[in-house]
């Protein structure tokens, strides 16, 4: 599945006013987007992002976060971003604040496939112009043609 399929443009949001001002309400908003899409509760899909983030920060470093979480019902894998050009503090593994926030939310049965989704992601991610270019899009529509031009065919 293209990441482009999993995320949509009214699930990009661009923070470029700082509301977005901690690792508690980013979750909270990746809830928000992502819970209607998977048929979830959006208390019950927040916390569940948050117990995953108790167990290991998803701040992979490179001002990149990738919280992800599965649930029961939902139909197959759905995403949100967040993008934070002034950052957001999440217990990165390099200690530095975050500027994306790809959230991604699986069915339960689908691990594979939600591997792959997370794969997809780092992939995009560890371009570092890509990065620049996603903090710099300015709003929701350009940050997702910016993905759909670099995502390729699935493999």
């Amino acid at each position: 599945m293209r990441l482009c399929e999993m995320l949509a443009v009214q699930r990009i949001h661009v923070d470029a006013a700082g509301a977005v001002s901690d690792k508690k309400e980013a979750l909270r908003l990746l809830a928000e987007y992502i819970a209607p899409v998977v048929g979830s509760d959006e208390a019950a899909l927040e916390e569940a992002l948050a117990e995953r983030e108790r167990l290991q920060s998803t701040g992979i470093g490179d001002g990149v976060a990738i919280p992800h979480t599965a649930v029961d019902g939902a139909a197959a894998q759905a995403a949100a971003l967040i993008l934070c050009p002034k950052g957001v503090a999440f217990d990165s593994i390099d200690g530095e604040a975050v500027n994306i926030i790809f959230g991604v939310v699986g069915p339960k049965r689908a691990t594979g496939e939600h591997l792959r989704a997370l794969a997809r992601i780092s992939r995009l991610l560890r371009d570092s112009g890509v990065r620049r270019q996603l903090i710099e899009s300015g709003d929701s529509d350009a940050a997702f043609r910016l993905i759909a031009d670099h995502d390729a065919d699935p493999k």
